[in-house]
């Protein structure tokens, strides 16, 4: 009885052993590190920068392929857009002098043609009228430089002067090539021509007729919440390009007075067609006035010789720094708002890319475009936030 008793006894025991045994000892759970673990931060802020960046460079590439195939489109819808930033204002002021509307935009656009149309009318009765005696002292001038060569210190001979003049005209053709055609080029046929004119004036028409309508369009075709920026965007670049083109105006203009009283008081002939010329140059910023004014000394020294050509390029050059210093800074720069470094390499790269189209454009474009995005940057297009007042009478009701 006892054995039995102390065997039963000592059973529980060896099951209060076995439940305190220690468990067999496990692994620990394996840890999963991410693979962004090992990359800082600053590589992924790049990497994130970078897709968006390259998605942004393909979307403007693909625009840009666009654009260059609808070129007859997009030269004269941008034309008109230039054209009416400089008419709005003139057909407001009519109808704030109570003219009807119609009437504003049709007096508006004719005082622009015929603006327009008389100076390439004079231009080309003027040139015209000189050509024979301008192609007989060219001939001379040449023959003059060319007999002065030839008996220079230079030793040059007349088979050297004809290669090297071969070699000039031939890299003048392909460069004045690419400067007119480029890849906005939009054809030299007549049919081109009088195409390109035509959307202009009735693109111009309509911008004046019911420009805020068709902005308004625009805007709608964004979503919503991005309507506000875009709207605000806008009109800003407008009031910019409105700008750009009334101060460009009064540059062009004094440029064009300075070289062409300079050329007439120097005998220099076509100086008309010059002024007219370094008028319509000087829509290009810095090369247009540059390359007419160089065209003004060039006809002084085939006429008047190398002096009368020195004090004209003199003239040119003092006309050139006072645009330079001081109508620049005083009225272009507060228009325009772009470093004088940025318009200079906007036009070269307008013109490699487009031509003269895109020497025309590339400063406007340039201007309105940093316009716009400062203003998008600024946040001024969202709404004010409410006011601590404004939220307590919310809480209140």
């Amino acid at each position: 009885m006892r054995f039995g008793r102390s065997r039963r006894t000592s059973r529980p025991r060896a099951v209060d052993r076995a439940a305190s045994a220690p468990a067999h000892p496990t692994s620990p759970a394996p840890v999963l590190v991410s693979d962004s673990a090992f990359v800082s931060d600053g590589v992924r802020i790049a990497g994130a920068w970078a897709w968006r960046i390259l998605v942004l460079v393909a979307a403007l590439a693909v625009l840009a392929l666009l654009v260059i195939e609808l070129r007859l489109i997009v030269i004269p819808l941008l034309v008109a857009i230039v054209i009416a930033a400089l008419l709005v204002p003139f057909a407001s002021f009519l109808q704030r002098h109570r003219w009807p509307k119609w009437l504003a935009v049709v007096v508006s656009e004719l005082g622009i043609v015929l603006v327009i149309g008389g100076l390439l009318f004079l231009v080309v009765t003027q040139v015209y009228a000189g050509f024979d005696d301008l192609s007989r002292q060219t001939v001379q001038s040449y023959d003059a430089l060319k007999s002065w060569l030839l008996q220079s210190p230079l030793h040059l001979s007349e088979s050297d002067l004809n290669q090297y003049g071969q070699q000039a005209l031939m890299a003048l053709q392909q460069d004045s090539g690419m400067l007119v055609n480029g890849a906005l080029s939009v054809g030299s046929t007549v049919g081109h021509v009088l195409a390109g004119v035509l959307l202009t004036l009735f693109s111009t028409l309509f911008i004046l007729i019911d420009g805020p309508a068709i902005w308004a369009w625009v805007v709608r075709l964004f979503p919503h919440r991005a309507r506000g920026a875009v709207d605000g965007a806008g009109r800003a670049g407008w009031v910019t390009l409105t700008n750009f083109v009334k101060v460009q105006i009064l540059v062009a203009f004094v440029d064009a007075v300075g070289i062409g009283l300079g050329s007439f008081f120097l005998g220099v002939p076509l100086a008309i067609p010059i002024g007219v010329l370094v008028f319509l140059g000087s829509f290009v910023p810095v090369i247009g006035a540059v390359a007419t004014g160089a065209l003004a000394v060039f006809v002084a020294l085939i006429y008047n010789g190398p002096w009368i050509a020195l004090i004209l390029l003199i003239v040119v050059l003092g006309v050139q720094q006072l645009e330079g210093h001081i109508l620049q800074p005083l009225i272009m720069g507060s228009a325009v708002k772009v470093h004088p470094l940025a318009v200079v390499l906007a036009v070269a790269g307008g013109s490699i890319v487009a031509g003269i189209a895109g020497a025309f454009f590339a400063v406007p474009f340039v201007a309105t475009l940093n316009v716009m995005v400062n203003y998008v940057a600024s946040g001024a297009w969202r709404p004010p936030a409410p006011t601590p007042e404004k939220v307590a009478a919310e809480h209140a009701d």
